[in-house]
């Protein structure tokens, strides 16, 4: 068996999201290629620390790219080639600065919704609304939200868990449109013949009939059929999230804030604000689904107490 292949098996086997797939892989060949295409199984941690120290010191990548590239080759030593024993030794790391998260104003957070409509519109209030990330908001299924309880269940999170979260009385109407929208093109589906839907993990075996239920459709499902590529099934995935990133980058042009924002702000919007109006930080923690609580403390440092709540002495006088 390839080593492609017998990686992918690994891998899945373990319930990794296929974008992990594709970026493990990636990394993979990179460190393959940038030793000249030797088997890995005739290297092992010595020429790991030599692509990492390259990675930062040539290609002055991120800690967070760095990071990633040695949880992908630790995957392929250890899941793949069965190396327990695998040593790595001392590298080039890069710094991790301390950066702080970009927050939009409760006024900013408004003006740039007010700027966007239809579906861009909808997954930005759950960003803002719910303190969701953008691929949670995307892959939301009709069963995943409880209009009776106001609540939104989050499944497999970063981290591969689950968590609720509130739902926003505001988006209510939108979001059942949204829900008749998929239920329609799932009764075109099924009237074709077509009946597949992504399931993570083990649940397609667990399911087997999911798809012909509405419960499990994508709320924001895409028009386009498309085919699975780890199945190769035919069916009907989510919208594509590159259309709401550039949604919402020209929504922040437009509104005219020139901070360096994305759709992320949202997220770290929903948690400053939820902090101001006065809720305690565990309950942030648990909406946002922070493991720790100290991830959750970095929006104490950007609350709308300017400078720390000093007053500058320009003001004094």
């Amino acid at each position: 068996m390839k080593l492609q292949q017998q990686f992918q098996q690994a891998l899945r086997t373990i319930n990794y999201s296929y974008s992990t797939e594709k970026a493990y892989w990636s990394w993979i060949r990179q460190y393959l290629k940038f030793h000249n295409m030797k088997h890995p199984a005739s290297m092992g941690g010595e020429q790991i620390s030599q692509f990492l120290s390259y990675l930062v010191m040539q290609r002055h990548v991120s800690v967070s790219t760095q990071q990633q590239a040695l949880s992908a080759l630790v995957f392929l030593y250890r899941h793949v080639l069965q190396r327990e024993e695998l040593i790595i030794n001392e590298w080039s790391q890069s710094k991790r600065p301390k950066k702080l998260p970009v927050v939009f104003s409760r006024n900013e957070a408004e003006l740039v919704l007010s700027h966007l409509k239809g579906t861009p519109l909808i997954i930005s209030q759950l960003m803002y609304g719910a303190g969701m990330r953008l691929m949670e908001a995307i892959r939301l299924r009709v069963k995943d939200v409880d209009f009776h309880r106001s609540e939104i269940t989050v499944r497999e999170g970063k981290g591969s868990k689950d968590r609720v979260t509130v739902l926003p009385q505001k988006i209510i109407e939108n979001l059942k449109q949204h829900i008749e929208h998929s239920a329609a093109l799932h009764q075109k589906a099924l009237a074709e013949n077509v009946c597949h839907v992504h399931l993570p993990g083990a649940l397609a075996k667990k399911y087997p009939n999911a798809g012909k239920e509405l419960a499990w459709q994508f709320i924001f499902a895409s028009t386009q059929l498309s085919r699975d590529p780890r199945t190769g099934k035919i069916g009907r995935h989510h919208i594509n999230e590159r259309h709401i990133q550039r949604n919402v980058k020209a929504a922040i042009y437009k509104a005219g804030i020139h901070k360096h924002a994305s759709c992320h702000t949202f997220r770290h919007s929903f948690a400053t604000h939820m902090l101001e109006s006065g809720y305690d930080i565990r309950t942030v923690q648990e909406l946002l689904g922070h493991s720790n609580v100290n991830t959750t403390m970095i929006y104490t440092h950007v609350l709308n107490k300017g400078g720390r709540g000093v007053r500058s002495p320009v003001d004094c006088n």
